[in-house]
């Protein structure tokens, strides 16, 4: 789990970095490239359309993982929206708590 948790902190860094690179080289218009290149019919497109998926189930499973309640809502939308900025800290935060049990971890402390 100790290794999960430094790749999640790596990830989050890292996103950080290369996002504050991009904004400051190409601002904040991210939703007009990602989808025109989805509209584009080729391989950046291709990887938008694939990715967009993973954020579905990422919000999905974040959900259902709270049990659809006001909070899970709320973080599904984070998890859409936020990405690997969302789920990393997310995934983060819930494998300390869970105490490197990976039941509780995916399926939340009511199910587990």
């Amino acid at each position: 789990m100790r290794l999960f948790q430094i790749l999640l902190v790596a990830m989050f860094a890292i996103l950080l970095i290369y996002t504050a690179l991009v904004i400051s080289e190409h601002g904040l218009g991210l939703l007009p490239v990602f989808f025109g290149d989805i509209g584009k019919m080729a391989w950046p497109g291709q990887f938008n359309l694939d990715f967009l998926g993973f954020l579905l189930l990422s919000a999905i499973w974040v959900g259902w993982r709270h049990e659809f309640g006001g909070l899970g809502l709320v973080l599904s939308v984070c998890a859409f929206f936020g990405g690997i900025g969302f789920l990393a800290p997310y995934l983060l935060v819930a494998s300390v708590k869970a105490k490197g049990d990976a039941a509780i971890l995916l399926l939340g402390h009511a199910r587990a």
